[in-house]
């Protein structure tokens, strides 16, 4: 993969605010638009300082100086021979294409909506003649068949361009919702809530609760891929500051996350076993059923979610019980040292391999949401006890994190630097933005 890190400066940003006004995007090509041609001949080049050619572009491998292209989208009943055909293509040459990408693609696997492009180059006939088919294979990568002689087929991998962002969110409604409607990919919210997963309980947030973050965001073809290393993060949960720094101590498996202190954001267990629901039902010595109306103890927390939902163990341990337990329906035992054990339980069914006797780790899915025994709809009923004592999930204390080494700590101190240097230049575009762009936008 080719990546472009891509450095915001806060003078050149200045300079360029503006320097796209006016400027009309070219249009875009809608999904199953039969097609538009992109690219111009060679001779419309423009040239360099001394007359001459300026360099080619190349695309895939491809010079598309030389072609016209037009694009496509998959449409059903387009099966890799109509596609070929349609665009004039011989059947002998389409079997040529198939043999030839039997280890490099199965063009079986050609999926519809996904979208191809044809360069043509111009024939002396008049027709034009495809030369290159380039299939869109996912948001990474791409297949090129050649129709060079010989044909030929290959994968390309896209350019994906790496930047750096500043964002600033208030929670008012949910981590999820506000993330977007703050113009952030939803995709940081799951970052956010991973790096946090052993220090803030994202069922328990407030309104007015919020973070700050500097992250990197990989796009390919103007659309988000993923958000890779949040370099510096805090998060305000009732009035509590958590800051996050990211640091690679070099140990396989170890912390990437530390506190201010040079603490590690991973914890002997996780403060909830499922992501994004919410809370039902609390810890009570006194709860109405909502079923048999009677009242009486419910010494753990109820997680409503839809039925499927991924559940995890909240820490490494030993599966003690498997199976169907009356009122508490399919559950899940896990003994996690000589002080802890937890139980998730009316699950819908069991992660691959959970049996008495498996040794579990953090995060792994044991079990899936359901709604099995005495239950009024899909949830998961979690319960954690301390030396045989239940004990409140959400007010439970877990072990210390573990630190960074002395050893360590210099080189953690120059990434916090760092990563103030970077949120402090990124901040001033962010305020920028949020003062002067977006009013002249409205």
């Amino acid at each position: 993969m080719r990546s472009k890190q891509i450095v915001s400066l806060i003078a050149a940003a200045a300079l360029c605010l503006g320097c796209n006004a006016g400027k009309k995007a070219p249009d875009a090509v809608a999904p199953g638009q039969d097609s538009t041609v992109q690219t111009a001949a060679a001779a419309q080049r423009p040239t360099g300082d001394e007359g001459e050619l300026a360099e080619p572009v190349l695309e895939h491998g491809i010079n598309v100086d030389l072609y016209s292209v037009e694009d496509y989208a998959v449409r059903e009943g387009d099966y890799f021979s109509v596609m070929m055909e349609n665009l004039g293509v011989s059947q002998t040459a389409v079997n040529e294409f198939i043999e030839a990408s039997r280890k490099v693609f199965d063009v079986k696997d050609i999926r519809v909506g996904n979208q191809y492009h044809a360069y043509f180059e111009p024939d002396t006939t008049g027709d034009d003649r495809l030369a290159y088919l380039v299939y869109d294979r996912d948001l990474r990568s791409v297949v090129v068949f050649s129709l060079q002689d010989p044909v030929s087929v290959y994968i390309d991998e896209k350019d994906i361009e790496l930047t750096l962002h500043y964002d600033e969110v208030t929670i008012n409604n949910s981590l999820w919702y506000d993330t977007q409607k703050a113009g952030c990919s939803p995709l940081l919210a799951i970052r956010l809530s991973d790096i946090y997963a052993w220090t803030i309980d994202f069922f328990g947030l407030q309104k007015g609760d919020s973070y700050k973050a500097v992250y990197e965001l990989e796009e390919c073809d103007g659309k988000v891929m993923s958000v890779g290393r949040v370099l510096y993060a805090s998060f305000t949960h009732a009035g509590k500051q958590y800051q996050a720094y990211y640091f690679d101590d070099g140990r396989k498996g170890g912390n990437r996350y530390w506190n201010e202190k040079g603490e590690g954001s991973r914890k002997a267990f996780l403060k909830a076993p499922l992501k994004y629901s919410r809370i039902s039902s609390g810890f009570s010595y006194a709860r109405r059923h909502p079923v048999t109306r009677r009242v009486q103890p419910h010494t753990g927390v109820d997680y409503a979610a839809p039925k499927g939902t991924p559940v995890v163990s909240i820490g490494d341990g030993v599966v003690t019980r498997v199976g169907y337990a009356g009122a508490g329906g399919n559950t899940v035992h896990i003994k996690h040292d000589k002080t802890y054990r937890t139980a998730y339980l009316h699950l819908s069914r069991y992660g691959k391999g959970i049996r008495p006797g498996v040794h579990v780790t953090q995060g792994q899915v044991i079990g899936y949401v359901g709604s099995t025994g005495r239950s009024t709809g899909p949830h998961l009923d979690f319960r954690i006890w301390e030396n045989e004592k239940p004990v409140n999930p959400l007010k439970m204390i877990t072990p210390p994190a573990e630190p960074l080494s002395k050893e360590k700590m210099k080189e953690f101190e120059a990434a916090k630097a760092r990563a103030f240097q970077i949120r402090d230049s990124l901040q001033v575009v962010h305020w920028y933005h949020k003062a002067v762009l977006d009013k002249l936008s409205k």
